[in-house]
């Protein structure tokens, strides 16, 4: 057996059921390009392979794991293994449209959704595993959203799928798990990544302060959102609109973001 890594946050999914639920939900068809983040020990590899897929093409940071991989699955001329960071891999040189999927390690899930993001004229769908809170904040379940949440939630739509006990897993974490999926929104608004993301991460920098503390009076004037109002209290569209209303503030002023 494998041993994992604690460095890269490495908890090997052993459920059939789940591993099934994940390939479902990402709806495979014979034309598609797969991208798996993190096979490990190929227990979804495997599945998502029976579907017969196009292509899949597996990343895996862990050196280790890249000659047992190659072994278990060189039978599979549709697949392919790259040891690559799903952190800092452009997702869009890999193909498009991408349907994405994997049992993110804990500790750089969110930079992979991140990345996720900005590949997102690539991507149609991603199925991702991660920690229960995280995949609650990113589905905007949870009574503190996040501003990674927000900035998701701005270009995909986000469903929680279900919730995967540590049990399911070698070695069991700590946590529950949980698993979502996202697909792009039909309609998108055009905001340059950065800078957005630079808003949103402002606003929910020191989150108790009020808004008012945080933006010009009549930007909250303008985009009808109360000055006193705190960023948990905020809904999806009221975030996009006080970022269109500041944007246009800025370029009025001529002030750099």
């Amino acid at each position: 057996m494998v041993r994992p890594k604690k460095r890269f946050g490495q908890h090997f999914l052993k459920s059939k059921g789940v591993v099934q639920k994940i390939a479902d939900a990402l709806e495979i068809t014979p034309s598609d390009t797969v991208v798996e983040i993190g096979p490990g020990t190929g227990v979804l590899t495997e599945e998502l392979l029976s579907r017969k897929p196009k292509k899949l093409i597996a990343l895996e940071v862990d050196r280790d794991l890249i000659e047992p991989l190659k072994e278990k699955f060189k039978d599979f001329p549709n697949f392919e293994l790259l040891n690559a960071d799903a952190t800092k891999v452009d997702f869009c040189s890999l193909g498009k449209p991408l349907k994405l999927a994997g049992n993110l390690p804990y500790n750089v899930g969110s930079l992979i959704v991140l990345n996720t993001v900005y590949a997102k004229d690539c991507v149609d769908r991603a199925v991702y595993m991660l920690q229960k809170e995280v995949a609650e904040r990113l589905t905007l379940k949870h009574k503190k959203p996040s501003w990674l949440g927000v900035f998701l939630n701005t270009f995909f739509d986000t469903e929680y799928l279900m919730s995967v006990p540590a049990r399911f897993f070698y070695p069991p974490p700590k946590v529950t798990s949980a698993v979502i999926r996202i697909k792009p929104k039909e309609e998108q608004p055009t905001f340059e990544l950065d800078d957005y993301r630079n808003f949103l991460e402002k606003l929910f920098s020191e989150r108790r302060k009020m808004l008012k503390s945080k933006l010009p009076a009549e930007v909250l004037l303008k985009a009808s959102v109360n000055p006193t109002a705190r960023v948990e209290e905020l809904t999806p569209e009221d975030f996009i609109n006080l970022y269109k209303t500041y944007r246009e503030y800025r370029k009025d002023k001529n002030l750099k973001s």
